[in-house]
């Protein structure tokens, strides 16, 4: 389930339909954003089965004039640490101008007869800032079939602090919107031209 929209009231609203803790996770999330106008946000709640055992969590994604904030909460059972069960929250506050990516992949059925307007099957949102970043290595080669000689590895790094997947099939066509519209806002606001800052001095 994922709501998205603009305002803090929105997005205190959204929390509470979430029905995921909303207490825990508005206290949290409205201590990171503070202040700021609210420009969009996206509240998506997932639930996985973990051996006898379901287990929730949900992300909750701010977009304010200067920042990116994420927020993510997970619920856990009774274990050796605490003889109840518990949740753990947490929020990561990025300003905009450290997000070093925005990749939006979408998944469309019969692409020969797409229509543009289509909504996607699903899509998957991943942004990075450059706090988490994957690297996949694999021996490199020429181009000569009978060569054995080492050439070492090659490989690439990629930006990987968050993944988020949504679905038409598993969240409805309506959290599909949800997240475009939620990338395409913090796209945008990635691409703007950063302010200028007090004091500094006017090309003439």
């Amino acid at each position: 389930m994922a709501k998205t929209g603009t305002t803090t009231q929105g997005l205190r609203a959204a929390i509470e339909r979430s029905g995921y803790y909303p207490a825990l996770v508005a206290e949290a999330v409205e201590a990171a954003v503070g202040g700021e106008p609210v420009a969009s946000y996206l509240v998506h709640q997932e639930t996985t089965f973990d051996s006898n055992e379901v287990r929730r969590h949900v992300t909750v994604l701010v977009l304010t004039g200067t920042r990116f904030i994420v927020s993510h909460t997970d619920e856990q059972a009774a274990d050796g640490t605490s003889p109840s069960p518990y949740a753990t929250t947490s929020t990561e506050s990025v300003k905009l101008e450290r997000i070093s990516s925005v990749v939006l992949s979408r998944v469309v059925a019969n692409p020969e007869s797409y229509t543009p307007g289509t909504l996607p099957r699903e899509v998957v949102l991943n942004i990075g800032w450059g706090a988490v970043s994957r690297i996949d290595l694999e021996p490199a080669a020429c181009g000569d079939p009978n060569c054995d000689a080492d050439h070492g590895y090659t490989g690439s790094s990629t930006a990987d602090d968050l993944s988020l997947r949504v679905s038409e099939a598993g969240d409805g066509p309506d959290t599909v919107r949800q997240a475009l519209a939620f990338a395409q806002a913090l796209s945008e606001a990635t691409a703007a031209p950063a302010a200028p800052t007090a004091g500094a001095a006017t090309a003439r």
